[in-house]
């Protein structure tokens, strides 16, 4: 093989230096050299670890350690991911390095070849040096290529002699792609030669279309190596049945010592999910494998399976790399798994290019990647090397992702990639290009036709369409009504040359690219109203006034959509579409759809056992994996028939449970031929039945909802005619959201709309605004370029409406069948379609308990039963409903009572056979004279049933006989008296009727028979939907029917009374919510008070003699110095309030360093300060006589008071709690002494620091810290507290926190502005604890944060100026404030509440604890909201509560209590 790599055309030193390190070279490699030696432009195809890149870089590294050195760019490498280009520059150092040292060895004049990275991460200063000495090989991105080419780094690019294109396939088929083609002929326009082309792809189909798209109008050369991969992929299912997945165990809170009461409260029922057996196999998979990536298809999927591996391993095992990391901490992530130091790393696409990451022993997929070609880049990322085998597996979700699993696995197999269909013709691309290069240099348009129709996507442009472009850039518009729009260019007809016009180059720049701009939109409670979060605008694109959407954990109705907002108001409980953000999951490609229809016709000719056998022994799939996807397929066929293949479709009916038409399209061809036959079918249905459709389609189908149609669609409403349906969609198409919003971005592209300075983005309401006068304004010309445009990106590469016109055209020549079906309930697939929504009920276990349950009850039942698996309606139905339910059906509410005879005839006919003592209870007086009078003229009889005599209508008698053999009286007409058809089915379907859920066994003792008779009757009635079987009683353990009619019924109440407990929580339940949440009712340890006080300025006295005494029973000052003393707390000034007192905050001591950020130290500090500061700093912790000795001895008095300035500084504090106390404390009728109050050691708080932690850290601890002390954040708390920054970092913290599911986002606390932010929980407990009373009065300190009443809340309407002053009380009944307390107790304010008698009375206990707690002291009110209290309207009730009268008001003595 030595001999053979000699005939190569290297040098020698290149040559030594591959045979040192190689054995030989691969395939690739060799018939690569080949041809790159002779100049060919080339493709090279190969599997992931074979060289290709090697094969691309060592001919030109080669030929620049050959070559004399000179300046400028020889050889640019494009990839299409920063992460690749940094990861391709580290791999050339390693050849570069080899290569040099080899001809140094042997004594060869060589030139050192250097290396430069250009990224849009590339400093200002290095992008100069770059300048200045560019290198021989710039390693760059398709943008920054741009860039160059329009800067003043263009003269270092005509040197370029080869271009390589990594990952070409990513690029080929994108207007990213087409835009890079336009770059390089630009390349090619100003290089002495036109450069060598070399693309890199490991799966790319078809080959001709890509090496087209690499070379344009030049040949190129393929090198295909590919074989089918290497792969050891298996598709694991962890559960029996993913159906019904196991319940998981109870979920322990993650929210502290104080969220720990939490798991006493309603919780809600342990629900099945395939994510409780998923999270466990995936830790044990990490545990047996060096080094794991896991693969998701979404951002907030990422964030969350990272966050749950990590609490289940309870140790960070797992880090989360999507395109929202920083790239030095994707770049830290990849290291830190390489060496080990990491075991697994949870990606999205940011990993799935040619990314080097080492010796990765497996690749986990969860869900299908979407695609063969996404499937095999990432499962090889393991085994990246020549030859070896990557060993991957794949988790699906639900069963109908296990059967796309299985397709794509199968087709990986094959190595059966999608084909890339590379753009024609996108006309925005071409405008900026056109701007780009005009800019720079005279352009003739010969010149710029040639130069545009060299590359691929343009090489059939037509002149028209190019002229039409040019007149739109030079300005020459169809209308006037163009006028806003200014020219780009200067086009001078004459001589036929373009050149830019002033600041056309820089605006080229500015908007370089084809990544669209996209953004939020705010969303606002009510017009003026606080802002709630945001919306992607794609979303917001598709919403309508009146519509309802989820934001966080609570339901809004769109108001009104403004150019920048989204106005709404609360919509709770009501069921909501979830937010979503446009490319967060891949769209199935079609061909891969076609792949699957194939595969299901296969599956489809075999029996049950026969596809059993053939999946174990032809597929990838574990033994669940085969048992669910054969059951999957089973059940659909016994539902419909058939399967959707690709020769079949089935259009499946049904009712869903509120009596509305559904209708679904079960085809396997994917979401972009759905899309469009979605549109066509909107137009056609929606213009006939004068109603609007709703439309959802996915990749499996289509599913329609007529809410108000009696009938549903004839068969071919639902098949638009081949000839008719690009004209129907292209009509639907042109007011639908999709083209406004790609008519934007394409204007942005084409600089009609463009950002003026270099990174600053026009607001997108003004980019919104301009693109809708723009569009306004075009849609009068068809022909006006970007019109054109937009219809061809919706139409060929959002849309694929050629395959859709395709399919119909099979239908119509009967190639492909379609199968009609009308069915009782969903089928399996035809679930499978609704899984997106009902997976969001699935997988939100944190949400809180009443939104779970109503968004539970608005789904379908029929629905709800098969997705959830084990999940019941007892655990969501309301007990009180169902017993209010019943009693009305059965007439025992008093305005359903019988009155008279006729209602009581009514009644028996109604509810059936009533014994005296049911009969009773069933009217309003006595019955005896009603029936007495009935039984006379044979309107009523009495006859035995169940052992017992009832009565019934003289109508039912035959009806009793023939069911339970009972004798009808004598002397009845025969009419009367005929043959009853199936009479039992008549008795207990009236039974069903007129009860909530029932047993069988119930029903059975009622009528005197066993179990085994009455079961037969019950199941035929449930077999002809007359009766619904399931668990439905709350707490039940068996069994139980029910009519549909009542569960309806009840279904209904239940969710009204949920939308109830969802509603926002009024000012009295979030106040009766925090004092249980401070332990202030019921109690709570000292170790927990101060965790929920931790960091909160106070008043010292304040805290010591009422708000810690309030919280904990028995509460004494030693237990707050045994903390102190054991070193597990420490207090820091915050403030002097006179000389007193003082406000403190208290910090446990392994949290202090990161909530609190070391002390600013005043440039205003006295001498004795600085003296004071120094000593500590050198002696550290100091006695009050030491810092008299170290300060030179000034009076104790002095020192003292410098003292006391530093700690209301919060520079300085103590070990001790003593000093505090001795404020403004007398001992013996005089003063305390400097050394009695300043006992205890003084230390500096600052030295209580160890280092700073990052900013995230700190804010991740004040947010923990505010859940803890509020449960609700919101930005009334955070301003309370007056921290840092206010309330935009933690905001932005929580949002983050929100999308790992560790907090949700709701309307929670009526009263409460903006985002509010609480664990789920905490929301449960809050309605729970807002309903209870509270009657007995509670007396706070008013800075309590147990109050939220003058920082959270408003105070109510008053007459006084009631403040959150040290030393100020309020008295609280059942959450309302009645009475404020100034300080001193002489002034009082009463509030509305005090009113109601109730209240009033209970206030006034308090205020007997008020006067108690004075230990003896009387308390003395002098004014009562603003006038002497002996003349308040109030004084008559304290004097008869036990006030009496002196001479400054009104004076209460307790006995100290």
């Amino acid at each position: 093989m030595k001999s053979g790599l000699r005939q190569l055309p290297f040098s020698e030193t290149t040559r030594r230096w591959f045979e040192t390190h190689f054995p030989a070279p691969t395939e690739v490699q060799q018939r690569g050299w080949d041809l790159i030696s002779q100049g060919h432009h080339s493709l090279l195809l190969a599997p992931t670890g074979s060289g290709k890149t090697l094969a691309a870089f060592l001919w030109t590294i080669d030929q620049l350690v050959s070559a004399p050195a000179s300046k400028g760019i020889k050889t640019v490498y494009i990839s299409p991911l920063k992460a690749l280009v940094y990861d391709v520059e580290r791999n050339l150092r390693a050849p570069l390095a080899g290569v040099t040292r080899a001809a140094d060895l042997s004594g060869t004049q060589t030139t050192v070849p250097t290396v430069a990275v250009r990224t849009g991460d590339t400093p200002a200063n290095e992008r100069e040096r770059q300048l200045r000495q560019p290198g021989d090989i710039l390693v760059t991105t398709p943008e920054s290529l741009y860039l160059m080419l329009g800067s003043r780094h263009r003269q270092n690019l005509t040197s370029v002699r080869t271009v390589i294109i990594d990952e070409i396939h990513a690029l080929a088929g994108t207007k990213r792609g087409a835009h890079l083609a336009l770059t390089l002929e630009r390349l090619a326009r100003i290089t002495d030669q036109d450069p060598q082309r070399i693309g890199l792809s490991a799966t790319v189909r078809p080959v001709t279309d890509v090496a087209r798209y690499l070379g344009g109008d030049r040949p190129v050369e393929v090198v295909d190596t590919l074989e089918p991969p290497h792969i050891d992929l298996r598709i694991v299912v962890p559960i029996e049945d993913m159906e019904n997945p196991p319940a998981p165990p109870p979920k322990e809170d993650d929210g502290g010592a104080i969220l720990a009461q939490l798991l006493e409260e309603e919780q809600a029922p342990a629900r099945a999910s395939i994510w409780s057996s998923l999270y466990p196999k995936f830790l044990e998979v990490i545990k047996e494998h060096r080094s794991v990536i896991f693969f998701v298809n979404s951002r907030g999927l990422c964030e969350r399976l990272a966050l749950k591996i990590n609490e289940l391993a309870e140790e960070e095992l797992v880090l989360a790399h999507h395109g929202s990391v920083s790239h030095e901490k994707r770049r830290q992530m990849e290291e830190m798994l390489k060496s080990g130091e990491l075991r697994a790393i949870v990606a999205t696409s940011s990993l799935e290019l040619g990314i080097d990451m080492g010796a990765v022993d497996l690749v986990v997929m969860v869900e299908s990647p979407g695609s063969v070609a996404r499937g095999l880049q990432r499962v090889g990322r393991a085994g990246h090397q020549v030859g070896e085998v990557s060993k991957g597996q794949l988790f699906p979700k639900y069963r109908g992702d296990l059967l796309e699993c299985a397709v794509v696995s199968s087709r990986m197999d094959e190595g059966a990639i999608e084909p890339v269909r590379v753009p024609r013709n996108p006309l925005d691309v071409l405008a900026q290009q056109i701007v780009a290069e005009a800019s720079l240099q005279s352009l003739s348009i010969d010149d710029l036709k040639t130069m545009v129709r060299r590359a691929a996507s343009f090489s059939d442009l037509s002149d028209d369409i190019l002229i039409s472009l040019l007149d739109m850039l030079s300005g020459r518009f169809p209308s006037t009504e163009f006028a806003e729009l200014k020219g780009r260019i200067n086009w001078d007809r004459e001589q036929d040359l373009l050149e830019g016009r002033p600041g056309s180059k820089m605006l080229s720049l500015v908007n370089a690219g084809t990544i669209p701009d996209r953004g939020l939109y705010a969303v606002y409670a009510g017009g003026d109203g606080p802002r709630l979060g945001e919306l992607d605008e794609e979303m917001v694109h598709e919403m309508r006034p009146g519509q309802n959407f989820l934001l966080g954990a609570s339901t809004w109705r769109v108001q009104e959509i403004t150019r920048d907002r989204v106005i709404v108001s609360p919509a709770p409980g009501e069921p909501g579409q979830m937010p979503f953000w446009r490319g967060e999951g891949p769209g199935r490609p079609t061909g891969l759809g076609r792949a699957i229809g194939a595969y299901l016709r296969q599956l489809d000719g075999k029996s049950t056992t026969d596809r059993a056998v053939w999946l174990e022994e032809h597929t990838r799939l574990d033994p669940f994996a085969r048992k669910n996807l054969n059951d999957y397929v089973t059940e659909q066929k016994k539902f419909t028939g058939r399967l959707p293949t690709d020769r079949t479709l089935i259009v499946e009916r049904f009712r869903d449970e509120l009596g509305d038409w559904r209708v679904c399209i079960l085809s396997p061809f994917g979401s972009r031929v759905h899309a469009p036959w979605a549109l066509a079918i909107e137009a056609q249905l929606g213009e006939k039945a004068g109603f609007e459709i709703q439309t959802l389609y996915t990749d499996d189908g289509i599913v329609l909802r007529m809410a108000e149609s009696e009938e549903p669609p004839e068969l071919e409403q639902l098949l638009p005619r081949s000839e008719d349906v690009k004209e129907l969609v292209i009509e639907q198409l042109g007011n639908s959201a999709v083209f406004a919003s790609t008519f934007r971005e394409n204007s942005a592209r084409a600089l009609l709309l463009p950002r003026r300075r270099p990174g600053k983005r026009t607001p997108l309401w003004a980019q919104r605004l301009k693109a809708q006068n723009l569009l306004a304004v075009a849609r009068n010309h068809p022909n006006f370029p970007i019109i054109l445009e937009t219809y061809r990106h919706c139409l060929q590469d959002i849309f694929d409406v050629p395959s859709l016109k395709e399919l119909l055209q099979m239908i119509e020549r009967r190639q492909v069948k379609v199968h009609q079906v009308e069915t009782d309930s969903a089928s399996p697939f035809a679930r499978s379609l609704a899984f997106a929504y009902v997976a969001e009920y699935l997988y939100q276990g944190d949400s809180p308990l009443a939104e779970r349950k109503a968004q539970a009850l608005t789904l379908d039942r029929n629905l709800l039963n098969e997705l959830l698996g084990q999940e019941e309606l007892r655990e969501l139905l309301d007990a009180a409903v169902i017993s209010q339910v019943e009693e009305e059906l059965q007439g025992l509410l008093p305005e359903r009572q019988a009155k008279n005879a006729e209602q009581l005839v009514d009644l028996l006919r109604r509810v059936g056979d009533l014994n005296r003592a049911e009969l009773e209870a069933r009217c309003q007086s006595d019955p005896a004279p009603l029936l007495q009078e009935l039984l006379k003229d044979r309107r009523v009889v009495e006859m035995m049933v169940g052992g017992e005599k009832r009565f019934l209508v003289v109508e039912d008698a035959a009806l009793y006989r023939d069911a339970f053999g009972a004798m009808p009286p004598k002397g009845l007409p025969t009419s009367l008296l005929d043959h009853v058809e199936r009479p039992l089915e008549q008795v207990f379907g009236r039974y069903a009727r007129t009860h909530g859920p029932f047993e069988l066994g119930t029903l059975a003792r009622r009528y005197g028979m066993t179990p085994a008779q009455t079961e037969p009757t019950l199941r035929l009635l449930g077999a002809r939907n007359r009766l619904l079987e399931g668990g439905f009683l709350p707490h039940g353990s068996h069994r139980e029917f029910c009519d549909p009619e009542v569960l309806r019924s009840i279904r209904r109440r239940t969710l009204a009374k949920l939308r109830n407990a969802v509603a926002p929580v009024e000012a009295a339940g979030l106040c009766r919510f925090l004092l249980d949440w401070h332990g202030v009712i019921d109690g709570t340890h000292l170790d927990d008070a101060v965790q929920q006080l931790e960091g909160l300025p106070i008043s010292f006295q304040d805290l010591e003699k009422t708000v810690l005494p309030q919280r904990v029973k028995g509460y004494r000052p030693e237990q707050l110095d045994s903390l102190s003393q054991m070193g597990m707390l420490v207090w820091v000034g915050c403030g002097s309030l006179g000389t007193q007192d003082g406000k403190i905050a208290l910090y446990r001591r392994d949290r202090i360093t990161t909530l609190l950020a070391a002390p600013e130290v005043p440039d205003d500090l006295e001498p004795l300060h600085i003296k004071i500061m120094e000593a500590l700093k050198e002696r550290g912790a100091c006695f009050f006589f030491d810092l008299l000795q170290l300060c030179g001895q000034p009076k104790s008095e002095t020192l003292l008071s410098a003292l006391w300035d530093l700690v209301w500084m919060g520079l300085v504090t103590n070990d001790s709690f003593a000093p505090l106390r001795s404020l403004g404390v007398k001992k013996r009728g005089r003063r305390r002494t400097p050394i009695e109050s300043a006992s205890g050691r003084w230390v500096l708080v600052s030295s209580l620091l160890y280092g700073t932690p990052p900013d995230t850290e700190r804010l991740m601890a004040w947010s923990n810290t505010m859940l803890e002390r509020y449960g609700v954040v919101s930005r009334e708390a955070v301003a309370s507290e007056g921290l840092p920054g206010g309330f935009t970092p933690l905001y932005q913290t929580y949002k983050a926190l929100e999308e790992t599911g560790r907090v949700r986002r709701g309307y929670f606390v009526d009263g409460l502005s903006g985002a509010q932010f609480a664990r789920a929980h905490t929301v449960d407990r809050l309605r729970a604890e807002s309903r209870e009373d509270h009657p007995k009065p509670v007396v706070l300190s008013t800075p309590d944060p147990a109050n939220p009443y003058g920082s959270l809340l408003p105070w109510p309407e008053n007459s006084g100026r009631p403040r959150r002053a040290s030393g100020s009380l309020v008295v609280l009944v059942d959450g309302h404030p009645v009475f404020f307390l100034e300080k001193g107790g002489k002034k009082l304010t009463t509030f509305g509440r005090a009113e109601e008698p109730s209240s009033l009375e209970a206030a006034i206990d308090g205020l007997r604890e008020v006067a108690r707690q004075k230990r003896g002291r009387s308390l003395k009110l002098q004014e009562i909201d603003g006038e002497p209290a002996r003349k308040s309207p109030l004084a008559s009730r304290l004097l008869a509560a036990g006030f009496r009268v002196d001479l400054q008001g009104l004076i209460l003595m307790e006995t100290p209590g």
